[in-house]
């Protein structure tokens, strides 16, 4: 059993993040498991495809990241705020020093008991290296995460929210009781079973609680002096995250956007391109286009390339209007 000791500034460190990079980890590992995976069957199904059409199961993500198996430290980096974005987090990959990256491959290299050509060629030269591991992820998170960032960040958010109101009513000592089952506190210490020993003078000050959708039961940590400890959990609430959600009548919603706007908002459960949803709801390819254009332009959907295609998806903006116009249906 490992032990983390608190002192009263520590307590007073610890935060919440919602990390766009924790989230790429997890969601490739996933991926590339090729496991039919009961929550995320429906994602899999789609991206697993987009993911190999485009090479990103063969690149450096597929040396880096590989299921069960140590992630270097350095893909995740420390949340600078509560809700940093992916341009933020990419910054901090590419800024990675040397001696990060020399310190999490040698990490690598002791577990795996080599490392191949790529990953050899990342040790010589970090500074050239990181800027195309860097590309391949925004690649990555435009074909498997973007379209669907809405959902994950509504499922992520809420999950932030409850364990805060834990915090503000039974205290943190609750909220570590409930965060994971190899997890308690015992009023100076964090006991985590199962674990190598975690020494408070290993790491920095504080701790980083970091919620994700894609990580099983197990609990992740990340520990890297001089920066705090994270630990990545699973959310609340993944199992609801890709199920159809019902649209009550839109006649209201449709006064105010008119009737095509409002049905192509419906019919963006699943991001799709400009043919498919005019096919789906008999607008002409040319019509279809014109008022999605309108309505990213206005911050209700968002458009994400996917190989020739451009995928549409809606934005946590549409989400907020679709469920406001049914809560008003419903309250009527």
């Amino acid at each position: 059993m490992a032990e983390l000791a608190f002192s009263a500034d520590d307590l007073a460190q610890m935060r919440f993040a919602v990390s766009p990079m924790w989230e790429v980890v997890t969601s490739y590992q996933l991926v590339m498991s090729g496991s039919a995976h009961p929550v995320h069957r429906r994602w899999l199904e789609r991206v697993c495809p987009q993911v190999a059409a485009a090479g990103l199961d063969r690149g450096w993500l597929a040396k880096l990241i590989r299921p069960g198996q140590y992630c270097p430290d350095f893909l995740t980096p420390t949340p600078g705020g509560p809700a940093p974005d992916l341009a933020d987090e990419l910054a901090a990959v590419r800024a990675t020093s040397p001696g990060r990256v020399h310190q999490d491959l040698d990490l690598l290299r002791r577990k795996e008991g080599h490392l191949g050509p790529r990953l050899r060629s990342l040790y010589a030269d970090p500074p050239s290296c990181l800027p195309r591991i860097a590309e391949e992820i925004e690649t990555y998170w435009e074909l498997a995460l973007a379209p669907y960032w809405a959902r994950i960040q509504t499922v992520l958010d809420a999950d932030v929210y409850h364990r805060a109101r834990q915090v503000a009513e039974h205290g943190a000592g609750h909220l570590f009781n409930d965060l994971h089952a190899s997890m308690s506190w015992d009023g100076n210490s964090l006991q985590l079973i199962r674990r190598r020993t975690l020494a408070r003078e290993s790491t920095g000050p504080g701790l980083l609680l970091i919620p994700s959708v894609f990580i099983g039961a197990g609990l992740l940590s990340r520990e890297t002096p001089p920066d705090p400890p994270q630990f990545g959990y699973q959310a609340r609430g993944v199992g609801t995250l890709w199920q159809p959600r019902p649209v009550a009548r839109t006649g209201a919603l449709a006064a105010v956007l008119g009737r095509s706007r409002t049905r192509l908002l419906i019919e963006l459960e699943s991001p799709a391109s400009t043919t498919e949803l005019a096919r789906r709801t008999g607008l002409s390819a040319a019509g279809a286009s014109r008022y999605l254009t309108a309505m990213r332009d206005a911050g209700l959907v968002s458009a994400h390339r996917s190989g020739r295609s451009v995928l549409y998806a809606r934005t946590a903006a549409a989400e907020a209007v679709l469920a406001a116009a049914g809560q008003q249906t419903q309250d009527a």
